[in-house]
């Protein structure tokens, strides 16, 4: 009973570990990797933290000017004495006050205002533009990380089956049918399917490496992993359809748009700025004998020299090298919208024969063979040939898959946003 009790427990003991750790294991599709990438990179997380800057640009750009306060004490006579022979010095002095502010003409602070929300609106979209190419990089570690998955399976599959069928051999050596230099053979061809096995392994680690790092995730290797579809679809979008989209989205054509409006903004500034601002004044003083007097004044500088003359050729100048520049961000995006679209359409090219016809060929062949050499009708090297030719087949297959989602993730990024899930 003793002996039943304690089987029991460590019965209960394995499956309690296993629990822990299935529960333990972390698998993300790519809604989820994309999620906790956007909370968690410290590139995104920073460059946020530059919007922020750029917000606080714009209060003050839209501050007023702060207002003057001057003070003082003249005609202090530090040998006065008074009637009654009694030292007093302030007895003559002339205090006086004055206070001033600088009238901002023409809608300079309004300028400064609508410059600086500009650039936060550019530097929004340069924000947007990185998380675009980053989100890149992070699909098409992910990408890898499925692709690796898919080949150790095949490795692991063909291991398997190389395995069975050399159990066969075996048998029918042990029974005489075979030589002993056809079953070395075949020990010695498992020996590229372990290569196989351990490489795909080596792949996957290093592709969960790479995806951890991007998502600044710290769980170990062993209790990660990524889950999705590794297949391939024809694409529903035309090229037209595509190029009109990436105008509407492309966040480095909208950064170069709005940066044209931004320097005709700051021409406007800069022709403000080479405007006369007055300044106002208003001063207190006293001066026996009379007890206190008001006086106001108007300080107008003679813009004879300097009317920023330097300033508005800059930015006059710089409108058009901003929208040479967008024209530049225009061509851009019809050029990697048609190079990504071509490459994915040959790579569909190339998919479509080796799902309807080479993938279902090479394993007929493969058993085929391998049942005519179990019965004596095959020759060692048409057997070998064979199971080389339906391993070549399937990685080209998985290859070619791994690059159509890449083609795809590259359409993604020609055109802004995700039209390929």
């Amino acid at each position: 009973m003793r002996r039943v009790v304690r089987g029991l427990w460590i019965c209960f003991f394995i499956v309690g570990s296993m629990a822990k750790t299935v529960l333990a294991q972390k698998v993300l599709t790519w809604q989820q990797a994309e999620e906790e990438f956007e909370k968690s990179n410290p590139t995104l997380r920073a460059a946020q933290i530059g919007i922020d800057e750029s917000r606080a640009e714009e209060v003050t750009a839209f501050l007023r000017p702060n207002p003057d306060f001057t003070a003082g004490i003249d005609q202090i006579n530090p040998f006065a004495k008074n009637p009654v022979d009694k030292y007093s010095p302030f007895s003559e002095a002339f205090p006086s006050a004055s206070v001033s502010y600088l009238h901002e003409r023409r809608h300079k602070r309004e300028l400064r205002l609508e410059s600086a929300q500009k650039g936060t609106a550019v530097a929004q979209s340069q924000l947007e533009d990185q998380k675009r190419n980053l989100i890149f990089n992070l699909r098409t570690a992910f990408i890898q990380m499925l692709q690796a998955k898919a080949v150790l399976d095949l490795a692991k599959e063909n291991l398997a089956y190389f395995d069975r069928e050399l159990a066969i051999s075996r048998e029918r050596y042990n029974a005489g049918d075979i030589a002993r230099v056809d079953l070395d053979r075949l020990e010695l061809q498992r020996v590229q399917y372990e290569s196989d096995l351990q490489t795909a392994d080596v792949n996957l680690r290093t592709a969960k490496i790479q995806l951890l790092q991007l998502l600044n995730d710290r769980t170990p290797i062993d209790q990660f992993d990524a889950s999705g579809p590794f297949d391939f679809s024809e694409p529903a979008l035309v090229q037209d359809d595509l190029r009109r989209i990436a105008m509407e989205e492309r966040p480095d054509l909208k950064a170069a748009v709005q940066s044209v409006d931004k320097a005709q903004t700051d021409y406007k500034l800069a022709v403000a700025n080479g405007s006369t601002d007055p300044t106002f004044g208003m001063d207190f003083a006293r001066n026996p004998p009379i007890p206190v007097y008001v006086g106001v004044n108007v300080n107008i500088p003679l813009r004879i020299f300097d009317r920023n003359q330097g300033e508005k050729e800059r930015t006059r100048l710089d409108i058009g090298r901003n929208e040479r520049l967008r024209d530049a961000a225009q061509a851009q995006v019809f050029s990697d919208v048609d190079s990504a679209y071509v490459t994915l359409l040959n790579t569909v090219t190339l998919l479509r024969p080796y799902k309807t016809k080479y993938l279902a060929t090479a394993a007929r062949v493969r058993d085929t063979i391998a049942f005519s050499y179990q019965h004596g009708q095959a020759a060692l090297v048409d057997y070998l040939d064979a199971q080389r030719d339906y391993r070549s087949v399937q990685v080209s297959y998985l290859n070619l898959v791994g690059s159509y989602l890449s083609a795809a993730s590259q359409l993604n990024l020609a055109v802004g946003r995700e039209v390929i899930p």
